[in-house]
């Protein structure tokens, strides 16, 4: 493995909880972030600045990063779609302000409601206002490994996408697998090309699990010298305007197989595992991750009564 640390970033408070169709208190949301705060993150995605009508799970962005404490030394991010969400971030709080436009024409269109081109100059506007306020910026190239409606993403597109964010003084950038339709080669050759671009502590790999690859891209983009990865504690998450999208690679599952692998991540993984384990009580639902369910392979059983009598 290149290196021995890898960086998780924490995203079920804004992408985790976008698309759950029962509302979530904003006390409930401002109580998860705290939990995670304090489990070990340095980042943690914690909410959104889009339309209400557009995401309603979200409405409460403000009021939850007003409400919520806030842990030394952990930034806390906010999506922006335009200005005027990026202006309501910056009166709230937020430390970074995360930019996505999708490398697919159609797929922007339906998650932002503008084509590629209105959304680099909503870029131009947010970075324009951002500059000297003392906040981080980072662009989200959202379906670069495919797109649902067009299929694969031409790696030049990407590329220039890449380029044109940090020409607009963007420091940050995040290669997004938004519905899933990433393998590792795929995702080995280029992050290898972002990584001619960029320091890799500038780079976020955002994956989602929908055809059960994802924890094998995070090796492979770790391996061409990536080192930070979106997560979603127990895998929630999904992109409402993609068809089959399912959830986001599980945190505890990824926390889990960086310890297995003595990559560290600083992240305190029994208090994900259990914080994992209250999700269904709060959505009313079963979550995808594994590892709260099965355990870590350190959490030992005892041997079954009949074998445990006969070893007696």
């Amino acid at each position: 493995m290149k290196g021995e640390f890898m960086v998780v970033q924490e995203v079920s408070p804004r992408d985790g909880l976008q698309i759950e169709p029962v509302w979530v208190p904003t006390s409930e949301k401002v109580g998860l972030i705290e939990a995670l705060s304090g489990a070990g993150f340095s980042r943690i995605e914690a909410g959104s600045f889009v339309s209400p009508k557009a995401i309603p799970a979200l409405r409460d962005g403000e009021e939850v990063f007003l409400r919520m404490r806030r842990q030394p030394g952990v930034i806390y991010v906010a999506l922006v779609p335009n200005l005027k969400g990026a202006q309501r971030a910056i009166m709230a709080g937020a430390d970074e302000l995360n930019l996505v436009m999708s490398a697919s024409e159609s797929h922007n269109c339906a998650n932002m409601r503008m084509d590629c081109k209105q959304s680099l100059a909503a870029f131009a506007d947010i970075c324009a206002h951002a500059r000297d306020r003392g906040v981080l910026l980072n662009g989200t190239v959202a379906t670069a490994f495919g797109c649902p409606f067009e299929g694969a993403i031409d790696e030049g597109r990407v590329l220039a996408l890449v380029d044109r964010y940090l020409d607009l003084g963007i420091t940050g950038i995040t290669l997004a697998d938004t519905t899933g339709m990433a393998q590792p080669r795929q995702v080995a050759q280029l992050v290898r090309k972002v990584r001619a671009r960029l320091h890799p502590s500038a780079l976020t790999l955002h994956f989602h699990n929908t055809r059960g690859l994802g924890l094998a891209n995070v090796l492979a983009a770790y391996e061409s010298g990536a080192m930070r990865f979106d997560a979603a504690l127990g895998g929630l998450g999904g992109c409402p305007f993609a068809p089959g999208a399912s959830g986001n690679i599980c945190t505890e599952d990824l926390v889990n197989m960086c310890e297995e692998m003595g990559i560290e991540t600083g992240i305190d993984l029994p208090k994900l595992i259990a914080l994992s384990r209250g999700l269904p009580a709060l959505l009313g639902h079963d979550v995808p991750g594994q590892v709260a369910k099965a355990g870590r392979n350190c959490d030992l059983h005892p041997l079954p009564e009949t074998l445990a009598r006969q070893a007696a």
